[in-house]
């Protein structure tokens, strides 16, 4: 065997066999159906960003509702505030997913990444028996060694005249000595009870389905499709006193005292005021 062909090997799909590939034929089997919102489900090894692969696919008009783009290995996957999201071949969920909620108003359309995030949360509760929370307004928080640590992320783009493409990272087998920075976490460092990704993503994907469509029949109203309360019951954020960095270099410290209609994060202020926050960097000050 040449240097290079070791290489090759070495780098191949099964090279690390606690992290198996995905079994892409057992997953379009058991998600894609007449009827469901999931059209396809497409595996590569490796790429930059699902997320820009498919909204440029949707922008060449080869992308329906319903497409689900996984990969592998990201490497340069982003999160908000273009923060930079990239781990080892094999050890996480990484997909976007193309939805078009044409029938829901779009000033409702910012509810799609919080309602990703219960989705997200739920499901991973169910496959892998790991508590998550949510952090506003759209990080995964797991508990390791008794520290809350975040192991996911959900970024919303628009993509088109009347779509969205969501993307999720999630962590699942990353080991202590591959985390990318002391404050991240995974399934695993939280003691799930499986890391093996098929059933894993299998759960968060028709999780996402069962919300979504829950909330496209309540035409995006946050209350009626009880995506709005059972986001406040998991969201780790409320009931701390947090500090909003809010664009323009402007800063609020407030308690966290609930999420509007809007979705955005309503504090109380020191001076008595009610102030929402729609956008800005969230840190938690205490503990709940």
């Amino acid at each position: 065997m040449t240097p290079r062909d070791a290489a090759d090997a070495n780098s191949s799909r099964w090279s690390d066999l606690e992290r198996p590939p995905l079994g892409v034929t057992a997953l379009r089997r058991g998600l894609v159906r007449e009827g469901g919102l999931w059209s396809g489900i497409e595996v590569v090894q490796r790429t930059g960003s699902t997320n820009s692969d498919l909204v440029a696919r949707v922008a060449a008009g080869t992308a329906a509702e319903g497409a689900v783009l996984v990969a592998e290995e990201q490497t340069a996957g982003r999160g908000r505030l273009d923060r930079r999201w990239s781990a080892p071949a094999r050890s996480g969920l990484f997909f976007s997913v193309y939805l078009r909620p044409a029938e829901v108003p779009v000033a409702r359309w910012g509810w799609l990444p919080l309602l990703t995030g219960v989705a997200v949360a739920t499901g991973l509760s169910r496959a892998a028996g790991v508590d998550t929370a949510l952090k506003w307004p759209n990080d995964l928080l797991v508990t390791v060694g008794g520290e809350e640590r975040k192991a996911g992320g959900i970024l919303a783009e628009r993509a088109g005249p009347d779509g969205v493409v969501v993307g999720v990272g999630v962590n699942v087998s990353l080991r202590a000595g591959e985390l990318p920075v002391p404050q991240a976490g995974s399934l695993a460092l939280a003691g799930a009870v499986t890391t093996d990704r098929d059933p894993l993503l299998r759960a968060v994907l028709r999780s996402l389905e069962d919300w979504y469509g829950r909330w496209r029949a309540a035409d995006g109203d946050p209350g009626p499709s009880g995506v709005q309360e059972t986001y406040a019951a998991g969201c780790a954020t409320l009931g701390r006193t947090v500090r909003a960095e809010l664009p323009g270099d402007r800063s609020v410290v407030g308690e966290a005292i609930a999420v509007d209609g809007d979705g955005r994060l309503v504090l109380a202020t020191p001076d008595g005021l009610r102030e929402p926050v729609g956008a800005g960097d969230i840190v938690h000050l205490r503990p709940a």
